[in-house]
């Protein structure tokens, strides 16, 4: 947990509850959203802990002995105390990530009915963005072009062979916040979306999203896609993916079931039902792809390629296959990077203390169960 019998308690404001942040952002960054938080409620008072997290290891500055103890709230994105009897007070913990994989062996999750909370919903323009321009380099062969660039080489012919994405189709694997505002970018550019999702959104209201929304972005209706499709099985799944995809989203969370997710059928599938070729975009988590098919897919053209902001595992050793596989395009887990998304994820934050103080259903509370 970090600290000691060394390090003091520091004590909070006469009648002030405590809100624990322990945060991956120095305490400047996130100055806005601790502003914020105390200026809505002047019965919070924020203590701000610094989480380094870096190439998958996390160290915390070190954080008094027994200041958990005390806390109401805690805002984190890695780290938690050790079990649910270090934070007795605690009515509601803030992730700041948009799912909760990383924590779900740990006692606080298996072993307590402290409301857990996702930040999902503040990743949708950052990751949106990091979608569409990584389809876009390849749509437009801009990597080769780049490389020309840096040999000082004028060759217009590399250039000339441009797939746009007017007409073309989206299969957005997973609808939710991501995937709505890929929906909506895709839309403005003439693209066709379908989704997919694991329970059946047949009426209005079902096709709402409920979660946090950045304003002016996203899909809050479930409007935008003109086939919707659900299922948990593998016929369910393919029945959707044989829709001759061109680019296929995924941003299903991590589960038993969608371990490997994709594998050699799907790719195969893919590749029977567009004879154009699939492009993957991989924004959830590694694991959903069976990495040894993929490599196969690019290798035997089963698919147009890849782009993957996410491995398994990571970080990806540098020997691995994955690095020079044709096609392919890997970033380090970076595409839900933004310099707004501590802000809003403080307000995420502030929408669940007032629900919680008001009795109202919580905004992104993780149901333990199905394990997102």
């Amino acid at each position: 947990m970090g600290g000691g019998p060394e390090a003091p308690t520091k004590p909070t404001s006469k009648g002030k509850e405590l809100v624990l942040a322990v945060l991956p952002w120095p305490k400047a960054q996130c100055q806005a959203g601790i502003d914020f938080l105390e200026k809505e409620f002047d019965h919070l008072e924020v203590q701000h802990y610094y989480s380094h997290y870096e190439n998958g290891k996390i160290t915390v500055d070190d954080i008094p002995e027994g200041l958990p103890a005390k806390a109401s709230y805690i805002a984190t994105l890695f780290w938690l105390p050790s079990g649910p009897d270090n934070i007795p007070k605690t009515k509601l913990i803030q992730f700041f990530s948009a799912g909760t994989n990383h924590v779900a062996q740990h006692p606080i999750y298996t072993d307590s009915k402290i409301p857990l909370c996702s930040a999902n919903g503040v990743h949708g323009p950052q990751i949106a963005e990091w979608v569409v321009m990584m389809d876009l380099v390849h749509s437009h062969s801009y990597t080769k072009l780049y490389d020309l660039q840096k040999e000082r080489t004028w060759n217009q012919r590399a250039g000339l062979q441009v797939s746009d994405r007017v007409g073309k189709r989206v299969g957005i694997l997973g609808y939710g916040s991501i995937g709505r505002q890929v929906a909506r970018v895709a839309k403005a550019m003439g693209m066709d979306v379908i989704a997919y999702t694991a329970s059946p959104r047949k009426t209005p209201e079902s096709k709402k999203d409920e979660g946090y929304i950045v304003p002016g972005t996203g899909d809050p209706d479930g409007t935008l896609p003109s086939a919707w499709y659900s299922g948990t099985g593998k016929e369910d799944l393919h029945n959707f993916l044989k829709q001759e995809i061109d680019l296929l989203v995924v941003g299903v969370p991590l589960t038993k079931y969608t371990t490997h997710l994709l594998s050699t059928d799907e790719f195969e599938l893919l590749h029977k039902s567009n004879p154009r070729g699939t492009y993957i975009a991989n924004i959830a988590r590694g694991q959903i792809i069976d990495q040894k098919a993929l490599i196969t897919a690019l290798e035997t053209n089963q698919i147009r390629g890849a782009a993957l902001d996410v491995t398994d595992p990571e970080p990806l050793p540098k020997d691995d296959p994955l690095w020079s596989a044709p096609n392919v395009l890997i970033t380090p887990h970076v595409s839900g990077g933004s310099d707004a998304y501590a802000d809003r994820a403080f307000q995420v934050l502030a929408t669940n203390i007032r629900r919680e103080r008001s009795g109202e259903k919580l905004v992104n509370e993780v149901n333990r169960d199905r394990g997102y």
